[in-house]
């Protein structure tokens, strides 16, 4: 079964940050809106929803397996509650959290530390929210 992008952006959103509270879902929600709309660089290639969330190896949640073995925790095992259909067309109607600035990655660094660069420092350091640190394109990004 295809998913409407409302739905698809809900599970995503679920399964990535369902438990770092509203800022938190809102903030992965903000990132993949910022991939959907950016018009350069590697994600302005792609220019769906559907396009920046099947992308190979961006998103966990959407792979069914992880390193050979089966991954549970992924969107199509999701049951979206109203919030996350709520935050989805919430950030689908071009809403941002404001700190999080144009945001394209986010990872779980588990530690209490955010590297200042994204692994292959094409993203600065922005924001932590939750568990999450978040990193804004740098001029390296436009070159991928």
């Amino acid at each position: 079964m295809a998913y409407s992008d409302v739905e698809l952006l809900a599970r995503i959103v679920q399964c990535e940050a369902g438990g770092e509270g509203e800022n938190g879902m809102k903030a992965v929600a903000s990132v993949v809106m910022n991939r959907v709309n950016i018009t350069y660089g590697e994600y302005g290639r792609i220019y769906t929803l559907r396009g920046v969330v099947y992308q190979k190896g961006q998103f966990q949640c959407a792979a069914e397996t992880l390193g050979g073995n089966v991954n549970l925790q992924n969107i199509y095992n999701m049951r979206p509650e109203q919030q996350h259909y709520d935050i989805a067309n919430w950030a689908i109607a071009g809403n941002r959290l404001t700190n999080l600035g144009f945001a394209l990655w986010f990872f779980n660094p588990y530690s209490p530390e955010c590297q200042q660069f994204f692994p292959t420092r094409v993203g600065e350091f922005a924001i932590r929210i939750g568990n999450h640190c978040f990193y804004n394109p740098t001029a390296a990004y436009a070159e991928t």
